[in-house]
């Protein structure tokens, strides 16, 4: 980890880029279904939609980033972009941290799409890291939706805000609502590094 600045891991999906809302209006094409009729209170999988018998989740995001270019096209969470923008204009570096490359095939669309998406919306990032262990990397902080990721992280020792929504309401915090939250935390936390009074959030240590 570099020592000389503040380093704030980032996930994308669902963090920065509203990665359900996406999901949502590419599976009801996929599913020939109205996208009304896909409840928007989803878990890790999207088991809610029934996507098992046309092909499972792998099948429908390959289709998402191949012929919907998903991670081209998404919107972004609210406020997500500017507020990244805000944490690097006050010396955050930022560390994109994502495991956009889990299936086989297209590695190629997935990247540049994500580079053309992240350039499109003006995002700030120093590293860009595509990988399954995010606490390989290494920062101060980080933010992730998750469950999956939050829990590793939190045992390794990192301290990690989790992003709120639906699939992740069962996690203990600390937590962010929204991006206001996410600078709040981040802020707080920078203060307590410059300090040196960081503390690390690990499995058994969680703030509220």
């Amino acid at each position: 980890m570099d020592e000389s600045c503040f380093i704030l891991g980032v996930d994308l999906d669902g963090v920065v880029g509203d990665f359900y809302a996406a999901m949502r209006k590419i599976a009801a094409e996929w599913l020939n279904k109205p996208e009304e009729s896909l409840t928007p209170e989803v878990s890790f999988g999207l088991d809610e939609w029934d996507i098992v018998d046309y092909g499972g989740y792998d099948r429908l995001h390959r289709f998402a980033v191949t012929q919907r270019n998903l991670f081209r096209d998404m919107e972004p969470i609210r406020d997500a972009p500017a507020a990244l923008r805000k944490l690097s204009n006050r010396g955050i570096r930022i560390r994109i941290i994502t495991h956009r490359l889990f299936l086989k095939y297209f590695h190629r669309a997935s990247i540049t799409q994500t580079v053309d998406w992240l350039d499109r919306w003006d995002i700030p990032y120093w590293d860009l890291c595509f990988l399954n262990d995010k606490g390989a990397v290494g920062a101060h902080v980080y933010i992730d939706d998750a469950p999956s990721n939050v829990v590793s992280l939190r045992e390794q020792g990192c301290r990690t805000i989790v992003f709120t929504n639906s699939t992740n309401r069962n996690l203990p915090g600390p937590r962010a609502d929204s991006w206001q939250d996410v600078e709040r935390l981040v802020m707080e936390a920078k203060e307590e590094w410059t300090t040196g009074t960081l503390n690390l959030f690990g499995a058994a240590g969680f703030a509220q």
